[in-house]
């Protein structure tokens, strides 16, 4: 169990300093150039035009840094930040209570925006495009639509599964931006930043060193330097050294590549029991015992990205890079891997 949870880019409650770690302004923000530097561009203008800056939507794997990003997008407005999610607002009464209660060009962050109910979502379009907001009064026969104004805002919708956003609401948002995982160099600055405001110094190769195992994420990233600080206080030591992460590492069952127990399991699964694939998600999941959504938000995302795993219309398959990684001898064609590689897995095989 925590072994899963602790390279999980999902947000824990040991998560909660990673709050004081965060960037105010784009300026602070490491990584993520392109992301950054359309941001610049349209908040600049937002704000010289004195008006709203238009809808953002953030896509991406979890840990990326949506959340920071929207933080920084309503500091650099000079505006409030209303923050929730799409699995907590329930009713089109819970939305609409939010958005009258906006000022003038504030900043309404949604995460997990795909989740939305869609009776919830339809009253967004209108507000989103028009700044207004359509209420039905009483039911039946009797029922009828009012229209109330709202004041301009920016929603920043965040979401781990851009697919499932249908077309009404995509098409609204000013900016559909894609968060990548971030390199190792990226990384390593992150974890000097970090350091430096944790009160630890790291040498230069073992902040290097804890980027590589960090599986492209600053979430991580800082969760396993606070880790590996905890091992520097209780040794007596004032500074993280590359032995001080080979021992956390090791300790916490991570290795050289950032994969946990978890991942060489599901990689391991598919060899063994699919013979290296393809094989449908949901018959992967019931073999390791956790659910599908798990797999393909959590694990497969990285697992995909370092080039361990494809996926296919047929299903899933394991890499040679994997059958190497694992020291298996197997029975994978790198024909076979290329033939369909490329190929968006639509179904379930």
């Amino acid at each position: 169990m925590g072994e899963e949870r602790f390279l999980s880019p999902d947000e824990v409650r040991d998560d909660s300093t990673n709050k004081s770690l965060r960037p105010r302004t784009l300026k602070e923000y490491i990584g993520q150039s392109r992301v950054r530097k359309r941001l610049g561009i349209s908040i600049e203008a937002a704000k010289v035009r004195e008006e709203a800056l238009d809808h953002v939507l953030l896509a991406g794997p979890p840990g990326l840094g949506k959340t920071t990003m929207a933080h920084i997008i309503a500091n650099e407005l000079g505006s409030d930040i209303y923050i929730t999610s799409g699995p907590v607002i329930e009713k089109q009464g819970d939305l609409a209570a939010i958005l009258t209660g906006l000022e003038r060009n504030d900043v309404i962050f949604i995460d997990e925006i795909h989740r939305l109910n869609r009776n919830v979502e339809e009253i967004l379009y209108s507000a989103m495009e028009d700044f207004q907001l359509d209420i039905m009064i009483g039911k039946g026969p009797s029922a009828r639509s009012i229209r109330l104004d709202l004041n301009p805002f920016t929603l920043v919708g965040a979401t781990t599964r851009s697919g499932l956003i249908g077309a009404p609401l995509r098409n609204r948002f000013g900016m559909i931006l894609e968060m990548e995982f971030y390199p190792d160099e990226d990384l390593k600055q992150i974890i000097h930043r970090s350091s430096l405001l944790l009160g630890i110094s790291i040498v230069e190769d073992a902040a290097l060193l804890l980027a590589r195992r960090s599986r492209g994420t600053p979430r991580i990233a800082n969760r396993l330097l606070r880790r590996v600080r905890d091992i520097v206080t209780i040794e007596g030591g004032s500074e993280i050294t590359i032995d001080t992460v080979e021992s956390a590492m090791t300790l916490l069952s991570i290795d050289e590549d950032g994969l946990d127990a978890m991942d060489k399991k599901i990689l391991t699964v598919i060899i063994e029991n699919y013979r290296g694939g393809p094989a449908g998600l949901k018959a992967i999941a019931a073999s390791v015992g956790i659910e599908p959504e798990t797999i393909s938000e959590v694990y497969e995302p990285f697992l995909l990205q370092t080039g361990f795993l494809v996926r296919t219309n047929r299903g899933r398959m394991v890499t040679d890079k994997a059958y190497r990684h694992l020291g298996i001898i197997g029975e994978g064609s790198s024909s076979l891997l290329w033939d369909y590689g490329d190929r968006k897995d639509e179904g379930e095989a």
